[in-house]
């Protein structure tokens, strides 16, 4: 049975992009497209800013290409620049105030505005968003070591291996450190 051909790894797509192959790029974003937009949901909890902030990210990483250190992983770098964008944005977030009334045609008064919900009720998403935010708030009371495993497993979705190698740890030890976040995140869930 023929094997499929591997597909280049990325510090072979970012050498060639660099040598004049800008469409070798394609490859690039086509590889990670899903995951980071994923991560970056998780982050700024927002889908359509999340499109919007990896297409940023894809645009802010090519453009520093000839930056990147070829004795990381190509991944790690790109969640790194995601992360900072996307902090960037949280940053910058303020309250945005819709109003309920509207202008009459004529001018002469207003009129309350009917909004259709086809979502989850007010009880669901509130439910939903606790929950949300204790996890979030348990994740953040780990050792640094162990969030920012925690955050390349589950919300990079990053495969072990490649977290061993842009950490410099062996696959063990990977291993071992993130079943270790995930008693300590269970521990953390329980008290509260």
């Amino acid at each position: 049975m023929p094997h499929e051909p591997l597909s280049p790894p990325d510090e072979e797509l970012v050498r060639a992009v660099l040598a004049g192959d800008p469409e070798r790029f394609g490859d690039i974003v086509e590889r990670y497209q899903s995951r980071l937009v994923n991560y970056l949901n998780r982050l700024v909890r927002s889908p359509e800013e999340a499109q919007d902030l990896a297409q940023e990210v894809f645009v802010r990483v090519y453009q520093a290409l000839d930056r990147f250190d070829p004795q990381y992983r190509f991944s790690t770098w790109l969640f790194r620049v995601a992360q900072n964008a996307a902090i960037d944005v949280i940053r910058k977030r303020r309250i945005r105030l819709v109003p309920l009334t509207r202008q009459d045609e004529d001018g002469e008064g207003t009129h309350e505005l009917e909004l259709a919900d086809g979502g989850p009720s007010a009880q669901e998403r509130m439910e939903g968003a606790q929950s949300d935010a204790r996890v979030r708030a348990a994740i953040d009371r780990l050792p640094d070591e162990y969030r920012e495993l925690i955050c390349l497993r589950h919300y990079g979705e990053l495969a072990y291996d490649e977290i061993a190698e842009s950490r410099g740890m062996p696959l063990g030890t990977v291993k071992n450190k993130l079943f270790r976040a995930r008693q300590m995140l269970k521990g953390l869930l329980e008290e509260d």
